[in-house]
């Protein structure tokens, strides 16, 4: 009892004064801590204010936390650390509201174009607006669909004439749009295509609306932003949409200047209750690199900035992947051959990364094919980034790494981000342009750990649902719909799956000592679910459910009864 007693009172030296009301005691429950490469569980955990201040046997537990601590009853549910959100775009759950998910279950099968142009037809029907007022459709995925093709320009002006309409893609990564929204962005026929996109056009040589990489962003420079106020007011939503699947960390994947200084205007932060890195993106890094005292790294309040984003390729399911082999399908418009081509040159690439480099900023780049990943590797080596170093450059996704690339990953010190969904959503997609050994290698969980690795796993919403066990599923099943499994010899264990949303995505944003385990001195971040993952068979991970999601000790979402 006297080295509880001394570890709790050397807690309280080091956080402000606690009351009864502040201490909670866990326990009645499986409590299973992420505290070492092999699972380790307590049976109690004490919590003073935001902090975790003890964590092993109940009966010392009770003793440390005292007569007066409340105690949260687990009544047989599993507490973990909080999960903690690798890679996604939570601005994107600030802007969604209002347009149509293609993805909402209530609309049934979609599974052509003539079903996606009655919901379209059936959304505008419902949500009369003024003819100049914008509408965005969330989530058109082609290879879903019978034509295996992108919805056209003269498909859409047949819906919507006079009122500009935007389908965006699920990779977010290109977009199509009817006359009036090419107009209202002023693309047209004689539009200059930017460098590494892609703006396609019909058999006659005219523009068909869809909008490929950096040409997608002519568009949405142009589309109405929501207000300031009408941001605010989508904060709750979006944050809750996190705390719902257990997270208490949530990223910004790619954030734009309006982004970057609404999330971290005093007003966003008085409203922000989970934990929100931002990665600026790199087409603004010179204005941030114009203010001498930014700091990035350091919270204000939840919100900090983690790094500078940087993206080298396209989505390898819209075939903008950048590769060392051919698509066997072609370009999008069809062309042979194509491996698709980089967005950003190299020597862009390190020019830029090199500043950001300089001032210390932590390096994020999107790659999905393995000449992307060849490329950033490049780039870091021409920078001199040694794992000895601890710069921790992340690669997201790193979709398509090849094998012999994981030695460079481990000489540099990478952290991959890797995409374990992509085996359920687009596998045989990717089969249909790639050989089977190329495709059972995407998202090499297994192959990262032992080569030394640690990485983590995302969901990259919206281009997949936020579903935190279903990511733990795909981590470990790595099943299509179709029931082929995409490298079985690369699927991790329950323990494994749980480490690459909790202790690897603390570690590759710094922040291994302060979340991502059931530790004294961390975040009091839980997760509560209902069913143990360590003790639940593969095929019934899917269906856990989370109970509630604590955040600095205090409760932040709670499933209804």
């Amino acid at each position: 009892m006297k080295y509880v007693t001394a570890a709790i009172a050397l807690f309280l030296t080091t956080t402000a004064p606690a009351t009864a009301q502040d201490t909670m005691l866990y326990r009645g429950g499986p409590i299973v801590t992420m505290d070492g490469d092999t699972p380790q569980t307590v049976e109690a955990v004490v919590t003073i204010g935001d902090r975790i201040a003890f964590a092993g046997p109940e009966k010392q537990a009770r003793q440390a936390a005292g007569k007066d601590a409340a105690i949260h009853d687990l009544k047989g549910a599993t507490l973990l650390p909080g999960f903690i959100d690798a890679h996604s775009h939570f601005t994107v759950a600030t802007m969604s509201a209002g347009g149509l998910d293609l993805r909402d279950k209530s609309l049934g099968p979609i599974t052509d174009i003539a079903g996606v142009s009655a919901a379209i037809r059936n959304h505008l029907a419902h949500n009369p607006a003024k003819p100049a007022g914008w509408t965005t459709v969330w989530q058109f995925d082609h290879e879903t669909l019978a034509e295996k093709r992108y919805i056209t320009r003269a498909e859409l002006d047949a819906i919507a004439p006079d009122r500009p309409l935007v389908v965006l893609h699920v990779s977010l990564h290109g977009a199509v749009a009817n006359s009036a929204a090419l107009k209202a962005a002023g693309i047209d026929e004689a539009t200059p295509v930017p460098p590494g996109s892609m703006i396609l056009r019909d058999d006659a040589g005219k523009l068909n609306g869809v909008l490929l990489e950096k040409a997608m962003f002519l568009m949405l420079a142009k589309m109405p932003q929501p207000t300031a106020e009408q941001k605010l007011a989508a904060l709750d939503a979006a944050q809750n949409a996190y705390f719902a699947e257990g997270y208490t960390h949530a990223q910004d994947g790619a954030t734009l200047p309006h982004d970057v200084a609404f999330l971290t205007s005093p007003q966003a932060r008085e409203r922000l209750k989970i934990d929100l890195a931002l990665l600026p993106f790199s087409t603004g890094l010179d204005a941030l690199l114009a203010q001498p005292d930014l700091e990035f790294g350091t919270y204000q309040g939840h919100v900090k900035l983690q790094g500078i984003k940087f993206v080298l390729d396209g989505s390898v399911q819209a075939r903008t992947g950048y590769f060392t082999r051919d698509y066997k399908r072609g370009s999008p418009e069809g062309h042979h051959p194509w491996h698709g081509d980089p967005v950003l040159s190299e020597a862009d690439f390190i020019a830029q990364a090199s500043k950001a480099n300089d001032r210390g900023w932590q390096l994020f780049v999107h790659a999905n094919g393995d000449a992307a990943i060849d490329m950033a590797i490049r780039g870091f080596d021409a920078l001199g980034i040694k794992a000895a170093d601890d710069r921790r450059p992340v690669v997201i996704h790193s979709q398509f790494q090849r094998r012999d690339q994981l030695p460079a990953y481990v000489r540099i010190g990478v952290g991959p981000a890797y995409f374990s969904n992509h085996a359920w959503y687009w596998a045989d997609v990717h089969r249909t342009n790639f050989p089977a050994e190329v495709v059972d290698f995407i998202s090499p969980l297994r192959s990262a750990r032992a080569a030394g690795l640690t990485p983590s796993n995302h969901s990259d919403y919206s281009v997949t649902p936020l579903d935190t066990r279903f990511m733990l599923w795909t981590a470990m099943a790595r099943a299509s719909p179709t029931g082929v499994v995409s490298g079985p010899e690369e699927r991790l264990n329950a323990y494994e799956a749980l480490q690459a949303l909790t202790t690897g995505p603390a570690w590759q944003i710094f922040e291994e000592e302060r979340k991502g385990r059931i530790k004294p001195g961390l975040l009091a971040d839980f997760v509560i679910l209902d069913k143990n993952p360590l003790t639940t068979p593969v095929d019934g991970i899917g269906d856990i459910k989370v109970r509630e999601t604590i955040k600095e000790g205090r409760s932040v979402w709670r499933a209804k009864p």
